[in-house]
C-alpha cells in the first residue's frame, strides 16, 4: 500500500503576527513568543518526529505546486484573490479575523492548499492509495471572500472543486474532526447535495454562531450538511461511539468517490483550544474507521489534511499515531501521556448520558 505524505518547508515559514494566544497583544496584553496558536512547531515537530522514529520511510514523501489563482477562484473571488496577493506583496497584514499573515503570506497559503489539491487529485487518480497532506495554514474556517480562525484559504474546498473541474470525481464526502466547527466548508457546499459536509465539534467553541444540528444545509443541499457538536470532555469512547453510530451511516447512505479528513488534532485533552479528552489513539482508530469506510465505499480512496491541533508537545503523536493506521506501518512511537490520559477518561455516568444524546443526534440525521 502507498501513502503519500505531501509537504513543503515554506508552510512552515507562515508567521503568526503579533497575538497572545487568540487576544491581540496591545493594552494589557503581553504578546507571546510564539503569537497565534498557530505556530509551524506543531507541524515540524511532527514531521520531525516521523523522521526520527524512522516512519517518514515509509511513506512516499512528496511535494506539490502551489495553487493557481484559476484553482483558487473556483473557491474565492478574484477581487479577494487580488487583495490578499496585494497586500502580501506589500509586507502582509490581515483580511479576516485572527488571519494575519507577513510578506509572502498569499504564496505560502496558496502551496498549503496546493498540497491538498495534489493530494486528492493522486488519490482520485490511483496514483497512491490513500494520502496525508501537512497543509498550513489551515483552512476549514475560511469563507470565499472572508478569511478567519487562523484561515487563508478553503484548502480542502478548494482540492474539491478542482478535482472536479478536471473530471475526476463528482461526489466527495468531508469529515472534519476538529474540534472546531467547519463553518467555511459548510459554507461553501450548503446548497449542494455533490459533497457531503460532516463535522464533530466541540459545541460552542468556535466559531460562536455556527455547528447547530439543525444546520443540515439548504436547497438541494438539505441532508448533506451534518453537525455533531459535542459537549467537552467527550473523550475517546464518546468520539468512536460518535464515528460508529453517525458518521460512518452517514457516509454509507452518501456513497462518495472519496472521502476527505479535515484532520484537526485539537480535540486532544491537552490542547490549549479545546476541552474533548481524545488521545493519539482515538485519532489512530478513527482513521482505522475511516479506512474502513473507504474501503467498502470508494475503493479505499482517502486523505487526510492537516487542520487544526496546538499542542507542540502532544501533536506530533497523534499525527504519528494516524501515519502509521493510514500506512500500515509496523513502526510504533508510543504515547507518552497514554496512562494519563486513561485515567482522566469521562466516568460511567458521563458516557451513559453521553449515550443517551448521541443516540438523539442518530434518530435525528438517520
Amino acid at each position: 500500500m502507498t501513502t503519500a505524505f505531501y509537504w513543503d518547508e515554506r508552510c512552515f515559514w507562515h508567521g503568526g503576527g503579533h497575538y497572545a494566544l487568540t487576544v491581540p497583544a496591545g493594552g494589557l496584553v503581553q504578546p507571546m513568543p510564539d503569537g497565534l496558536p498557530e505556530s509551524p512547531e506543531t507541524k515540524r515537530r511532527l514531521k520531525n518526529l516521523l523522521e526520527v522514529s524512522g516512519l517518514i520511510h515509509d511513506l512516499d514523501t512528496r511535494t506539490a505546486p502551489a495553487a493557481t489563482m484559476e484553482d483558487l477562484s473556483l473557491i474565492h473571488p478574484m477581487g479577494f484573490l487580488r487583495k490578499f496577493k496585494e497586500l502580501s506583496d506589500a509586507g502582509g497584514g490581515e483580511l479576516g479575523l485572527r488571519t494575519p499573515f507577513g510578506r509572502g503570506g498569499y504564496e505560502i497559503a496558496a502551496l498549503s492548499a496546493g498540497l491538498a489539491r495534489r493530494a486528492l487529485a493522486e488519490v482520485l487518480r490511483g496514483r497512491v492509495d490513500n494520502a496525508y497532506a501537512l497543509s498550513r495554514p489551515p483552512g476549514h474556517h475560511c469563507l470565499p471572500e472572508y478569511p478567519n480562525g487562523f484561515c487563508l484559504l478553503a484548502n480542502i474546498a478548494i482540492a474539491i472543486e478542482s478535482a472536479r473541474a478536471g473530471g475526476l470525481c463528482e461526489r466527495i464526502a468531508v469529515v472534519d474532526w476538529d474540534v472546531h466547527h467547519g463553518n467555511g466548508t459548510e459554507a461553501i457546499f450548503y446548497d449542494r447535495p455533490d459533497v457531503l459536509t460532516i463535522s464533530l465539534h466541540q459545541e460552542r467553541n468556535y466559531p460562536l454562531d455556527t455547528g447547530d444540528a439543525e444546520d443540515q444545509g439548504a436547497g438541494a443541499g438539505h441532508g448533506a450538511n451534518i453537525n455533531i457538536p459535542l459537549p467537552p470532555g467527550t473523550g475517546h469512547s464518546g468520539y468512536l461511539e460518535v464515528m460508529e453510530r453517525i458518521v460512518q451511516p452517514a457516509l454509507a447512505l452518501y456513497r462518495p468517490e472519496a472521502i476527505v479528513v479535515a484532520c484537526g488534532y485539537d480535540a486532544a485533552a491537552v490542547d490549549p483550544l479545546g476541552r474533548m479528552l481524545a488521545t493519539a489513539d482515538t485519532f489512530r482508530q478513527m482513521t482505522r474507521m475511516m479506512m474502513e469506510s473507504a474501503a467498502d465505499l470508494c475503493e479505499g480512496r482517502l486523505v487526510l489534511v492537516h487542520e487544526g491541533g496546538y499542542s507542540q508537545m502532544y501533536v506530533p503523536f497523534c499525527g504519528h499515531a494516524v501515519l502509521e493506521e493510514l500506512s500500515g506501518s509496523t513502526i510504533h512511537a508510543p504515547d507518552p501521556l497514554a496512562e494519563t490520559l486513561a485515567a482522566r477518561q469521562p466516568g460511567p455516568r458521563f458516557d451513559h448520558w453521553l449515550s443517551t444524546h448521541i443516540a438523539e443526534l442518530e434518530d435525528f440525521f438517520l
